[in-house]
């Protein structure tokens, strides 16, 4: 059964968005190469509706995969205790 609501595109950004550090730490383990690329990508999310960086998506309660450039979106509301970025 796919639990999936959205599939967001995910794009490729010039420009590193800014991620805060404390999202950026609970990435540890994860290798620097893989966070660099993925600090330039992006996803237009339809919870939050503002694009947002994947690393930022990745983490949500409402990530469910990425499969060849495409994430899986729960799209349930994400409360205040929740908000991330």
């Amino acid at each position: 059964m796919d639990d999936a609501k959205f599939k967001i595109k995910v794009e490729q950004v010039n420009k590193a968005l800014k991620i805060p550090k404390e999202l950026i730490s609970e990435l540890e383990g994860t290798s620097k190469t893989m966070v660099n690329r993925m600090k330039k990508e992006a996803v237009d999310c339809p919870v939050l509706k503002q694009k947002v960086s994947f690393i930022q998506c990745f983490l949500c309660s409402n990530f469910l995969r990425r499969v060849r450039g495409i994430v899986y979106c729960r799209g349930e509301s994400i409360g205040d205790d929740e908000q991330i970025g």
